[in-house]
């Protein structure tokens, strides 16, 4: 970061500093949330549950998190798929969920929603074209339900006179390209067509295009937005889960076209949120405009430090934090977070755990992390 005297910064002016490499008062705290099973590990270490949102996107301010404001938004189906129950055991669920998915869920371990282990995928709703001219029909972007009601008058004089970051979409909403085909056809289905049936995945890719537009276009008419962060989840821990040709030809031209739009539009900065190693990817998304990476998943070797060196300013890194290190004691965690001082006094860079905190983090070590983070992102 640029050398100047520090002086007391809205929250805005903390994060345009940092993605700008100016020094700011201090670096944004961020976090992303926690599993469920956390949560009530927490309870049972002495948590006192009523203190806290739990929305730590937004921010958790008991835990010294900064705000940041997400424009409410439903990037799903409208309508749905029913959901119901097809089948129960004693140990499992058979499930059609609102996406029209048919899986099958483990009851162990399970704390509402929020499952143990990963469900076992049965079915998914798109199969041919025949299946995505139905499904896309459920994807109307002027749909009325995509926002909330009267948010024209309710809202956007407060977001016109912001001092904290703005986004356009909770986290999840803003579905990107890779994502939505994986949602639709399933990991297998969708490695598949790319291949066997090129002209449903173009239409499709030419289809979620628009649908990015026009959904924010209303907002956009309305106010600027300082960034919108699209899930991928196109990567697993050794690389993507496509080809750099696959996507060239199917995803980038389409990228390029939504960040083009939404850059003219008032969009300051756009991010990508995907888990394991998408680096053979990232010369072509920082070419089709994207700014920032998140949340750099260190199971899978995304280390920061080498991510600068290797891509430079040009990519912003969020994230980082190696939930492993957090989970075993003070002295590592100090440790670790010592290794991310450079990035954070150069700017650019945004630590918070590389995904949700998971279980076998304690609720000590969480406190004692996010104490040493904050002394970390004020001083440098």
């Amino acid at each position: 970061m640029s050398e100047s005297p520090k002086k007391t910064m809205t929250h805005l002016q903390r994060f345009n500093n940092v993605m700008e490499y100016q020094t700011p008062d201090c670096v944004p705290n961020w976090e992303a949330g926690l599993w469920a099973q956390t949560r009530e590990r927490w309870i049972e270490e002495g948590l006192d549950d009523s203190r806290f949102h739990w929305n730590w996107f937004a921010g958790e301010e008991s835990l010294g998190m900064s705000p940041r404001e997400f424009i409410p938004f439903h990037g799903d189906m409208l309508p749905g798929f029913p959901q119901k129950v097809l089948e129960e055991d004693e140990q499992t669920q058979t499930i059609q969920d609102s996406q029209g998915r048919i899986r099958k869920a483990l009851k162990q371990g399970a704390i509402g929603n929020a499952r143990a282990s990963m469900d076992q995928f049965l079915r998914f709703p798109v199969q041919n074209m025949d299946d995505w001219k139905q499904v896309k029909k459920r994807f109307d972007p002027t749909h009325a339900k995509r926002y909330e009601p009267n948010w024209k008058t309710l809202r956007t004089q407060n977001w016109n006179n912001r001092n904290h970051p703005l986004i356009f979409g909770p986290n999840t909403t803003t579905m990107g390209f890779y994502w939505v085909a994986r949602e639709l056809m399933g990991t297998e289905g969708l490695s598949f067509a790319w291949y066997d049936t090129p002209y449903l995945m173009q239409d499709m890719m030419e289809f979620w295009s628009n649908f990015l537009i026009e959904t924010i276009r209303p907002i956009l008419e309305k106010t600027t937005i300082d960034y919108v962060c699209l899930s991928e989840d196109l990567a697993m821990k050794t690389g993507p889960l496509l080809s750099p040709d696959t996507y060239k030809t199917f995803i980038y031209p389409h990228l390029k076209k939504v960040i083009d739009f939404y850059k003219s539009h008032g969009v300051k900065y756009v991010c990508i949120d995907t888990d394991g190693n998408p680096e053979v990817l990232i010369p072509m998304m920082l070419d089709a405009g994207v700014d920032a990476l998140w949340p750099l998943e260190r199971a899978a070797d995304q280390d920061p430090n080498r991510l600068r060196k290797t891509f430079g300013q040009s990519l912003r890194l969020w994230g980082a934090v190696d939930k492993r290190e957090i989970a075993k004691n003070p002295a590592t965690i100090d440790a670790h977070l010592n290794t991310l001082r450079p990035l954070i006094q150069e700017g650019g860079f945004i630590p918070t755990i590389d995904h949700t905190a998971s279980p076998d983090i304690s609720w000590p070590n969480f406190q004692y992390y996010m104490k040493a983070k904050a002394k970390l992102l004020a001083h440098g």
